[in-house]
């Protein structure tokens, strides 16, 4: 695949695929990566176990986020989900590595309210494959550590299985 132009316009379709390229690449990267109790996982669509609690990696034309997102739909058992994490933040921290912003209650792209915990990377952009190295040198130590953290902490969450 060509190198894009960062300036360029993409049709939707162009769009989708050059996203799903990335993700791909991503996704066969990362493929070799056991999770932290030794199995394969499927690390785009890391699965925690909790209904709606998810890890979410996304990359757009100007930035790239990953977070820990609670999108249940009653705002108070969302608080206790986000409660929970406060209680763990320092076995969070001791994972990462570093502080994340921590966002009670917000909007996503959506518009439905969901609270995260998430790190953010300004000034890349997926549909730059040059941007493709910086992304994956985001994404992957963070998941990587999201995932070792949950090997821990996700006992704590049981209540809301």
């Amino acid at each position: 695949m060509p190198l894009i132009n960062p300036g360029k316009l993409y049709s939707k379709e162009q769009a989708t695929q050059l996203k799903q390229a990335f993700w791909t690449a991503f996704g066969q990267y990362l493929k070799p990566q056991l999770s932290a109790d030794g199995l394969r996982t499927n690390w785009v669509n890391y699965k925690t176990g909790i209904k709606h609690l998810y890890f979410k990696m996304e990359a757009d034309k100007r930035s790239a986020f990953i977070a820990i997102e609670m999108s249940h739909p009653d705002a108070d058992i969302q608080q206790l989900m986000f409660d929970q994490f406060v209680e763990l933040k320092n076995v969070l921290n001791s994972q990462l590595e570093e502080e994340w912003d921590w966002e009670l209650h917000t909007t996503d792209e959506y518009g439905k309210t969901v609270s995260r915990i998430i790190k953010t990377l300004p000034g890349v952009s997926v549909f730059n494959q040059q941007d493709w190295p910086a992304l994956i040198s985001f994404f992957k130590p963070r998941i990587i550590a999201l995932d070792e953290f949950w090997s821990i902490a996700q006992y704590s969450f049981d209540l809301f299985r």
